[in-house]
């Protein structure tokens, strides 16, 4: 998965540096992204997946910053942000499970 994920990096610079690129995935993605891009050790990824999942429909976000490195890098500028929602006064909510569904044939 790094290893594919690294090409990506390479193939996203290549082809479009210096454009705001916006890829979408899943938690591994993302946790997988950051070790790279921000250069964690094992530990310290898995110490951010321990303190909470990656929510669905979250932010990851990075800037460039020309002054990281030779030729600029990345900061991280949010993570695992999800906008608020307004709320539906006439939808109903509720935390009880989903109903099980059979198919039928």
């Amino acid at each position: 998965m790094i290893f594919r994920l690294r090409s990506l990096m390479d193939t996203v610079s290549l082809h479009h540096a210096g454009r705001d690129v916006m890829i979408v995935a899943h938690q591994v993605v993302v946790l997988c992204l950051r070790y790279i891009i921000e250069n964690l050790s094992e530990a310290e990824i898995l110490a951010i997946d321990k303190a909470s999942d990656v929510a669905n429909c979250s932010i990851t976000e990075y800037a460039h910053d020309p002054g990281i490195g030779k030729d600029g890098g990345l900061v991280l500028v949010r993570y695992n942000v999800t906008a608020p929602v307004d709320e539906d006064p006439v939808a109903e909510t509720t935390s009880a499970p989903d109903a099980m569904v059979a198919a039928r044939g």
